[in-house]
C-alpha cells in the first residue's frame, strides 16, 4: 500500500498527462420537489408558467402604484449598494483572469554616484591611476514572468470567482425583487390606514350627530341623562382611534420616502388625497415548484455560491502540486555613457524556470481541503433549505391570498347588512321602539365590521404582493455571466 503522501505524487503524474484540473466538477444538485403547488391542486390551477410576471405591479390597475414601485427601482440605496456589490465582484473575477495570463514590467533607471575617499574602498580605488571620483550608470530591461498553470489551481480559483460574480449579478435582482415588493407593501398599507381613517371619521360624525339628537331630547325632557352620557362615551371610544391610526399612517409614509431614496416627507402631498385599496389582481400561470430554481434570485445566489465552494475545494488541492513559473528579462546597461546603453557590448539577458512545492506542508493543506469540503457541504444545506422555504413561501402566500379574499367578501356583505341594521335601529329609537343602547351596539357593530373589511381588503393585496414575490416575479431576469 502507498504512504498516505504518495497520493499527491501519483495524482500530479496523472494530471500531467491529462492536463485537467485538480477537484470535482460542479454539478448542479438534484431537488425533488412536487411537480404542483397544493394550491394549484386544489383550485385547479394551470401548472404552467403562462404569463410573465416580471412587472407585477403595473396588474393591481393603480399608476400611481406602479409609479413608485419605478421610482424605488431608480432610487433606492439598498439596491445601489447590491450593484456596487456586482462591481467589486466584477473586478475580482478579472483579477482571477490576469493571473493566467502572463505579466510583463519595463524598468529603467540612470544614475550618478560621487564616491567617497574616506571609505575602504574609497582609498584603495584613490591609490589607481586615472581614478574618477564621479561614476555613472543607465540600464533599462523588459521583464515577463508566468505561471504556468499546470494543474489547474489558477483556473479553479477563476471558476469560484465567477461563480461569485454570478451570484452578486443574482443578489442584485434579488435585491430589485425585496424593493418592488416591499414599496408595494407599504404604499397599500398607506391606502389602508387611509381607508380605516375615513371609516372611523364618518362613524364619528355618525356618533356625533346621534348625539346632538340625543342632547336635543334631553332639553326637551324625552330622553335621560344616561343616554347623553352613553352617547358622549361611545363618541369618545370612536375618536380615540383616530390619533392610532394618524401615527401609524404617518410611521408609513415616512417609510415610503426611505424606499424611495428621499427624506421623509417628500410624497406626502401625493399621497394626501386617500385613494382606493388595491385590488389584488388574479395570479395565473403560477409555474411549477420547479421553476422557481430559475425564476427566483435568491435560489440562484445561494446555486452560485454553492458552485463556488466546490471550485475553492480544486484550489486547496492543487496545493499540493507544484508551482512552476517562467520568467525572462532582456536589456542593456553600462556604467559608461548613456550613449552606449544599446550597445551590443551593454546588452543582457536572463530566463528561469521557477519551481515551489510545499513538501512538508500537506498536513496543513489536508486541514484546507476539509475546511473547503466542509464549506460546500454547508453551502449545499442552506441552498437546499432556501429551495424548500422558497416553495413554503409560495403555498403560503397563495392560501393567505385565497382566503384573506373570501375574509373581503363576506365582510362586504356583513357591512351591508350592518349598514341597514343601523339605519333600522336609529329609526326605530326615534319612535321609542328600542333603547339607545341598540342604536350604539348597531354603530359598534357597523364600525367594527368596516374596519375589519378593509384590514381584509389590504391583507389580501399584500398577500398577492407576497405571492409574486415568492414566485420570483419583480426583476428582469438577467443573462449571467458565462466567462
Amino acid at each position: 500500500m502507498l504512504p498516505r503522501h504518495a497520493l499527491p505524487v501519483a495524482l500530479m503524474v496523472g494530471t500531467l498527462a491529462t492536463g485537467c484540473a485538480v477537484g470535482p466538477d460542479y454539478v448542479q444538485p438534484d431537488m425533488p420537489l412536487p411537480p404542483r403547488y397544493q394550491a394549484q391542486a386544489a383550485s385547479n390551477m394551470p401548472a404552467e408558467a403562462t404569463r410573465d410576471i416580471a412587472t407585477w405591479w403595473t396588474r393591481f390597475g393603480d399608476p400611481q402604484l406602479a409609479r413608485f414601485v419605478t421610482l424605488a427601482l431608480e432610487q433606492n440605496l439598498d439596491l445601489a449598494q447590491a450593484y456596487a456589490r456586482v462591481t467589486q465582484a466584477r473586478a475580482g473575477l478579472g483579477a482571477t483572469q490576469a493571473a493566467l495570463q502572463p505579466s510583463a514590467h519595463v524598468t529603467g533607471q540612470a544614475a550618478r554616484a560621487y564616491q567617497s575617499v574616506e571609505t575602504p574602498l574609497g582609498q584603495v580605488l584613490n591609490g589607481r591611476p586615472g581614478f574618477d571620483r564621479y561614476g555613472n550608470s543607465y540600464e533599462t530591461n523588459l521583464g515577463a514572468s508566468w505561471e504556468v498553470d499546470v494543474f489547474g489551481g489558477l483556473r479553479r480559483g477563476r471558476q469560484a470567482a465567477l461563480a461569485d460574480y454570478q451570484a452578486s449579478q443574482a443578489g442584485a435582482d434579488a435585491t430589485r425583487l425585496v424593493v418592488a415588493a416591499q414599496t408595494a407593501d407599504i404604499y397599500i398599507v398607506i391606502r389602508g390606514l387611509q381607508s380605516r381613517l375615513d371609516i372611523t371619521r364618518r362613524q364619528a360624525k355618525a356618533q356625533q350627530d346621534l348625539l346632538s339628537t340625543i342632547k336635543l331630547l334631553y332639553d326637551k325632557g324625552l330622553a335621560a341623562e344616561l343616554q347623553v352620557r352613553q352617547a358622549e362615551g361611545a363618541l369618545a371610544q370612536v375618536e380615540a382611534a383616530i390619533p392610532a391610526l394618524d401615527m401609524a399612517l404617518d410611521t408609513a409614509m415616512n417609510a415610503l420616502d426611505v424606499m424611495l431614496g428621499s427624506p421623509p416627507g417628500t410624497h406626502r402631498v401625493e399621497l394626501a388625497d386617500a385613494g382606493a385599496i388595491p385590488s389584488p389582481p388574479a395570479i395565473e400561470g403560477t409555474g411549477s415548484p420547479a421553476d422557481l430554481l430559475k425564476r427566483r434570485p435568491d435560489l440562484m445566489v445561494a446555486e452560485r455560491r454553492l458552485a463556488a465552494s466546490n471550485a475553492r475545494i480544486g484550489v486547496a488541492m492543487a496545493e499540493y502540486y507544484p508551482k512552476l513559473s517562467l520568467s525572462g528579462l532582456i536589456g542593456s546597461a553600462t556604467v559608461v555613457s548613456g550613449g552606449n546603453l544599446y550597445s551590443s557590448g551593454a546588452s543582457q539577458a536572463a530566463g528561469m524556470l521557477g519551481l515551489r512545492w510545499r513538501l512538508f506542508d500537506f498536513g496543513r493543506i489536508d486541514a484546507q481541503i476539509q475546511q473547503a469540503r466542509g464549506q460546500e457541504a454547508e453551502l449545499l444545506a442552506a441552498y437546499r433549505l432556501a429551495t424548500l422555504r422558497a416553495t413554503e413561501d409560495v403555498e403560503n402566500a397563495l392560501s393567505t391570498l385565497v382566503n384573506r379574499e373570501a375574509q373581503a367578501a363576506v365582510l362586504t356583505k356583513g357591512v351591508a347588512s350592518l349598514d341597514r341594521a343601523r339605519g333600522a335601529s336609529f329609526a326605530a329609537y326615534q319612535k321609542g321602539v328600542v333603547s339607545l343602547i341598540e342604536v350604539l351596539q348597531a354603530d359598534d357593530n357597523l364600525l367594527r365590521a368596516s374596519d375589519a373589511r378593509a384590514q381584509a381588503q389590504v391583507e389580501a393585496a399584500r398577500a398577492a404582493v407576497a405571492a409574486f414575490r415568492a414566485l420570483g416575479g419583480g426583476w428582469q431576469a438577467t443573462r449571467l455571466a458565462s466567462n
